[in-house]
């Protein structure tokens, strides 16, 4: 029952209900990164859904689009403001993804959407983490987000899809709020940001 029909009403309401409670935060973070980006603190990019289906998240955006004399962007540790560095750190810049979740793109909790460049080197099993929508926040990110390598997180995805209920979720839950508070696992070792995967790490 929860997971054909609770979930997605729980998703709605705890969304909408965070999103008028966090209003005032939304507007200082945006207006902050409005400024350290010199202009649009928004970060729309195109992320596959459950089945696979494409749409825009939308997250704050941490870095600016500082580019080089070619016109390429500069690597993202150059790009990344000390305020961004802060609203990554703190995961504020996941909040944004509430109105996702009140679209019905996302859910609260659910394997975390990742570049659509990805689908075609999933191996079958991996393909599994898009039978549910995604989450704001998962399972591989409260057993080591950034940190772990990509086949680890794509079989906690996984893991997660075959298991999920309501008690999972709320173990996922609070399990995040610890990550958040101890800045756990934001950044994989020696790199602003994570590695892309390439299917075989």
């Amino acid at each position: 029952m929860y997971r054909k029909f609770f979930k997605t009403i729980l998703d709605f309401l705890i969304a909408l209900f965070a999103l008028i409670l966090l209003s005032p935060f939304l507007l200082f973070f945006s207006l902050l990164l409005f400024v350290a980006n010199r202009g649009n603190p928004f970060f729309l990019q195109r992320r596959p859904g459950k089945g696979g289906k494409i749409f825009r998240i939308i997250k704050f955006k941490t870095m600016t689009d500082a580019r080089d004399e070619q016109g390429n962007f500069l690597p993202d540790s150059e790009r990344l403001t000390a305020a961004g560095k802060f609203v990554r750190k703190t995961s504020v810049d996941e909040i944004p993804q509430l109105i996702n979740v009140i679209k019905g793109d996302m859910s609260i909790i659910g394997p975390r959407p990742l570049l659509p460049e990805y689908l075609k080197l999933y191996t079958p099993r991996q393909q599994k983490r898009h039978n549910v929508r995604p989450g704001i926040t998962g399972w591989a990110q409260v057993n080591g987000r950034n940190a772990i390598s990509w086949n680890k997180k794509l079989e906690l995805d996984v893991w997660y899809v075959e298991h999920f209920s309501f008690r999972l979720d709320l173990k996922i839950i609070l399990l995040t709020f610890l990550k958040v508070i101890k800045s756990e696992g934001v950044n994989t070792a020696n790199m602003a940001t994570t590695e892309p995967f390439n299917g075989s790490n």
